[in-house]
C-alpha cells in the first residue's frame, strides 16, 4: 500500500510540463532513472521527457490560515508512506507561494482530484487569484478544506519536512479521511502523463 519515505528521497524528481496546462504544478516521478549525460549537456531536458512517462494522480493540497483564508495548491507529488502509523507525503516547490503558508498553518488536506476536476486543477496550480472562488468546501478536523466532489480527502498533521533539492518532501499525520463514494461513482481519476490529462478510460 505505501512506499517508503526513503524511495522518495532517492528517486522523488521533478517531472516537467513543457506546454501543459499544469505549468508550476509539482509533479514527480518516483522511478529509477540513469543518467549518462554528454560533458556539459544539460540533462534537464532529458530528464523532464523520460519522467514524464511515469503516470500520478492530481491532488490539491489545502489548509487554512490563521485569519480565516484558505490556501492551496495542485500537486502531483502525493503517496502513501506508512500504515502505523498513518503516514502520507507530497513535494512542495521551494519557489511556491502557497507551501509557507500552509506550512505556518501546521496542518494540511490532500484532496483527490476526479477526471471531472482538471479546471479545478489548472486554477489551483496558477498563483495570484482567489483560487476557492466559486468552489464548495468542508473544514476537516484541522480546519483545512476538504473539497466538494473530489474523489477523496485525508486530513493531516505536518509530522516532518526534508530539504531534497528544490523541493521538500512533507510528511503528515493522518488525523481523518473519508472517500466520496457518490464522486467516484460517476468519475474515476484524474491523471496526469507526457504532459496531459489523461482519465483511466483514455489511457
Amino acid at each position: 500500500i505505501g512506499i517508503s519515505l526513503i524511495t522518495f528521497l532517492l528517486l522523488g524528481l521533478t517531472i516537467g510540463f513543457g506546454n501543459s496546462p499544469l505549468l508550476g504544478i509539482d509533479l514527480q516521478g518516483g522511478v529509477s532513472v540513469v543518467l549518462d549525460p554528454v560533458e556539459g549537456q544539460d540533462i534537464t531536458d532529458k530528464f523532464r521527457q523520460v519522467l514524464g512517462h511515469f503516470p500520478t494522480g492530481v491532488t490539491v493540497i489545502t489548509a487554512t490560515k490563521s485569519d480565516g483564508m484558505p490556501v492551496g495548491f495542485s500537486v502531483g507529488s502525493f503517496a502513501s508512506v506508512s500504515l502505523e502509523p498513518a503516514l502520507v507525503m507530497f513535494c512542495a516547490g521551494k519557489n511556491s507561494q502557497s507551501w509557507p503558508e500552509i506550512e505556518e498553518t501546521g496542518h494540511f488536506c490532500v484532496n483527490v482530484l476526479s477526471q471531472a476536476q482538471s479546471e479545478i486543477s489548472n486554477t489551483f496550480a496558477k498563483k495570484d487569484i482567489d483560487k476557492f472562488e466559486g468552489l464548495k468546501w468542508k473544514a476537516k478536523t484541522s480546519g483545512s478544506p476538504a473539497l466538494d466532489d473530489a474523489l477523496s480527502w485525508i486530513d493531516c498533521k505536518i509530522s516532518a519536512i526534508h530539504e531534497a533539492g528544490d523541493h521538500y518532501i512533507v510528511v503528515g499525520e493522518v488525523l481523518e479521511l473519508d472517500m466520496n463514494e457518490a464522486a467516484a461513482k460517476d468519475n474515476g481519476p484524474l491523471i496526469f502523463y507526457t504532459g496531459k490529462y489523461f482519465t483511466t478510460s483514455s489511457l
